[in-house]
Parts: structure tokens; C-alpha cells; sequence
């Protein structure tokens, strides 16, 4: 793959993100890099189970802020919701995205178990479709989504999103990417594990230091990775996502029960960081 700087790209109209959410650092690089800074970023929340996005920018009418998917597509009625379903609708908070009413792409139902469909998504919050996800908004009403909230990680009876903590290590300028999974301690219950990517810096104990004292700062002592694996790359789907289920059996010694890794976009990967762990 050739560089950036080596390649003609003046006719890049409109970028677009998927997957994980984009974070800063990253947008910055892309905007600048590839966009040259003309090029509107669309940064797309969606679900499989949506059947296509609903939550982006328009490009070249919506303005558009590092980290945020922004605004609902015209037609979508996303909402946060406090625990107990409440509707939080003043800005600057944060909660669980949900979308009211229905829209023409959503799921219907799960192929030979239609309760389920029904449990997961229609039954937590009535008259609600419940992503999993939980999102914050700026004073603009524009929303961040910052990660599932089933991965929460209890350390010492504090309850903490990964997202967070992948935030975190995320402002350590020599960190490309990272992916936090909980796995088995015997003393809190559970410990943090580390997956991160870094570029051009040495992937020694010092910078291990150096990324503690940033989570330190960004977060407290408590979310502090009890490991740090250094790692050339992540096992993610063909759409961007970070497989975690992966990464949390390998932070976990169950290495034996991965299942099925071929249709992942770089099912080699699992192996070298398999390699690398403990």
C-alpha cells in the first residue's frame, strides 16, 4: 500500500468511517491526510439489525465534530434514555441510544427464534428498538456513541465501559489503536487487559509506564490495564469492528474455544497475538 503523500488523491469528494467509533487522533490524520481538509468525514453509526445507517453527517451540510456521528438521518427518532427508560432530552448527557418508532429498514425478527428478537431488542425499554449501545451528546444535541454497554468491566467493584479506557490510551501520541477486554483476577475480580497498537516507539516496559501514567490522568489509578500487550493488529470484521469476544479468550487462556475466525478481514492476526499473550 503506497503512502499518502504518494498517491493523487484530488479527487476524493466525501470520506466515510464504520466500524469503530473514530477517535480523535485518527479523525485528525484523515481529515488532514487523505481529506487535505476538503473532504467532509461521515462518520456513520449502524447496526446490521438497522439495515443501514442512521445516525451521520451530511456531507456538505451538517458540520461536523471529531468523535461524533452527529445527527439522526431525517426520519430517525434517536433518543438516550436513563436506566429506567426515561427520556433524557436536554443536552450534555450521557445514556442508552434507542430509536423510537419504527423505520423501514429495521429488523423484523431472528430467523427461527422470533422471541428472542423480541427480548433483546423490543423488550427492555417499551415501545423502544434498544441498540446496546450507550451514547453521549454535546451542547449541540450531536451524539457520540462510545461503546456497548454490556462490555463493562467490574474492577474491584467499580463498574467501567472499555470504551473509556480505550479512550484513554488513546491520547498517548504514540498510540495507533487499542481494544480493552476484562479477563480473571484472582485478587479484583476482574483485571484490565491491554491490546495496543503503537508507531514509532519502542514496545518496552517505559512506554507500558508511559500509558499507565496517561490513564492515570485521563481516568484514575483504578483503570489502570493490569496488562499491556503490544500487538501489530486487531482481529476485526470485514465492517471495521474489533472482535472482543476474540480478545477476551485469549486475555482469558481460552484459546480453545475461538470458534470460527475465517470470515474475519485478517483471521491471521489472531495467532500472532495469541502468541503474544501472558
Amino acid at each position: 500500500m503506497r503512502l499518502p503523500s504518494k498517491s493523487d488523491l484530488s479527487t476524493i469528494k466525501v470520506l466515510g468511517s464504520v466500524g469503530e467509533p473514530i477517535n480523535e487522533e485518527a479523525w485528525h490524520w484523515y481529515d488532514k491526510h487523505i481529506g487535505k481538509g476538503k473532504a467532509p468525514i461521515v462518520d456513520t453509526w449502524w447496526q446490521t439489525e438497522t439495515g443501514g445507517i442512521l445516525i451521520s453527517p451530511l456531507p456538505g451540510i451538517t458540520d461536523t465534530k471529531p468523535t461524533y456521528a452527529s445527527y439522526p438521518l431525517p426520519g430517525i427518532q434517536a433518543v438516550l434514555v436513563d436506566p429506567d427508560g426515561n427520556e433524557l432530552t436536554e443536552n450534555n448527557v450521557e445514556g442508552l441510544l434507542c430509536i423510537k418508532h419504527p423505520w423501514p429498514s429495521m429488523i423484523r425478527t431472528t430467523y427461527g427464534d422470533h422471541e428472542r428478537c423480541k427480548t433483546v431488542y423490543f423488550s427492555t425499554f417499551k415501545g423502544m428498538y434498544f441498540t446496546g449501545d450507550g451514547a453521549r451528546k454535546d451542547d449541540e444535541g450531536r451524539i457520540r456513541v462510545i461503546g456497548r454497554v454490556d462490555d463493562v468491566i467490574n474492577v474491584s467493584g467499580h463498574r467501567m465501559g472499555t470504551a473509556e479506557v480505550e479512550n484513554a490510551i488513546n491520547e498517548h501520541p504514540a498510540v495507533v489503536e487499542s481494544a480493552i477486554v476484562g479477563y480473571p483476577h484472582d485478587i479484583k475480580g476482574q483485571g484490565i487487559y491491554a491490546f495496543v497498537i503503537t508507531q514509532g516507539v519502542a514496545k518496552d516496559n517505559a512506554t507500558r509506564k508511559e500509558i499507565l501514567e496517561v490513564v492515570t490522568r485521563e481516568i484514575g489509578p483504578i483503570a489502570k490495564p493490569d496488562k499491556i500487550q503490544f500487538v501489530d493488529g486487531l482481529p476485526k470484521t470485514r465492517s471495521g469492528k474489533i472482535m472482543r469476544r476474540i480478545l477476551r479468550k485469549i486475555a482469558s487462556k481460552e484459546t480453545d474455544s475461538l470458534g470460527d475466525i475465517s470470515t474475519l478481514l485478517n483471521p491471521e492476526c489472531v495467532q500472532e497475538v495469541m502468541e503474544g499473550a501472558f
